[in-house]
């Protein structure tokens, strides 16, 4: 079986597991305070070009949501996300367990817009009932969307503007955030994301990393003991070293744009073979998820050789299915499955 199911099928890049091992004896100290950690995130803020930016590394995306947001969050306050947003849709209800509600708006592309998010806000202070109902506290967006989509820089700064007027912070999820800033189309860079929110995160674990995440926080407002959030989610990693010496190798050389290019690049190659023979997309093709929409019993005989994931059904004959790249993929993989359809 030929995955392209998700981007977190593989291990990790070969650097990771070779540090991992020269360094398997080396004592430091624990919970993120060593030198491995210290210098990823030098590396990261030099990327960024925030030398006051606060660094630290997280095991997962879920954790990390949880603990980035309820540390902002006052208890009668919610998140503003799109419907299709991770915390929204694919978190089992985590933000909502810890007692904080998502305030959804439609989107058709897994995309919000600042227009939408002034509506929503205002619309809540002008109600007679404000007060009866969830505070909008934080804006959650993620970059790409969990439709592979992008925010444009032009978009980013009429949402983060919006934020502003209103003196709410901004927080992207960047799960898949090196895909993002190397797909084609793509205008927003590392420090245009670093100035255009209040919070962010680099995600570890889908590009490149065996496990972890990386929030990065900009606005002084939000850094006071953010640690003690990191432990009440479980996210004080004891090992922290081992997260600390991933990223330092992500940040090496330019190597987690490197091999986030190299998704792209097979997902352009995937793209291209889909379109020559006549499939359509659900969604814009931009980054390494694409939602080609293909005949159900095409989809029956791919099944046989390839994991993909269905996604929704378009009519009783048709189904748009995602196709994931990653950093590992192969093209000899890529171009077996083009002389699949």
């Amino acid at each position: 079986m030929i995955r392209f199911d998700n981007d977190y099928t593989e291990g990790c890049i070969p650097e990771i597991l070779t540090a991992l091992t020269n360094l398997n004896d080396e004592q430091t100290i624990g919970y993120g305070k060593d030198d491995h950690c210290l210098n990823a995130a030098k590396l990261i803020k030099q990327a960024i070009k925030h030398d006051d930016a606060d660094i630290h590394f997280m095991v997962g995306g879920t954790q990390t949501n949880i603990a980035v947001i309820t540390a902002i969050l006052k208890h009668h306050q919610g998140a503003i996300c799109a419907e299709s947003g991770h915390i929204n849709a694919h978190e089992t209800g985590a933000l909502e367990a810890v007692g904080h509600k998502c305030l959804t708006l439609p989107t058709s592309n897994g995309k919000i817009t600042a227009e939408q998010v002034d509506t929503l806000i205002q619309n809540h202070y002008n109600d007679a009932s404000a007060e009866h109902t969830v505070q909008p506290g934080i804006v959650y967006i993620s970059f790409p969307t969990e439709s592979g989509t992008l925010y444009s820089k032009q978009e980013l700064t009429e949402l983060y503007a919006v934020c502003q007027t209103h003196n709410i912070p901004l927080f992207i999820d960047g799960a898949r955030l090196g895909y993002g800033l190397m797909a084609k189309n793509n205008d927003v860079t590392f420090e245009d994301i670093a100035n255009l929110c209040d919070v962010f995160y680099i995600g570890g674990t889908k590009v490149g990393a065996l496990f972890g995440e990386c929030i990065v926080i900009l606005n002084d407002l939000y850094k006071k003991d953010f640690r003690y959030s990191i432990k009440q989610h479980g996210g004080m990693l004891a090992k922290g070293r081992m997260l600390g010496i991933q990223f330092e190798e992500l940040f090496k050389d330019n190597r987690y744009l490197t091999i986030s290019k190299h998704a792209i690049d097979m997902a352009d190659i995937l793209t291209e073979g889909f379109q020559s023979k006549g499939y359509s997309f659900f969604f814009p093709a931009e980054t390494n998820q694409l939602f080609p929409i293909f005949e159900n019993t095409k989809l029956e005989e791919l099944s046989q050789e390839f994991a993909f994931t269905p996604w929704i059904k378009i009519d009783e004959t048709h189904t748009a299915v995602r196709f994931v790249t990653s950093f590992a993929t192969k093209r000899k993989n890529v171009e077996y499955l083009l002389t699949k359809i």
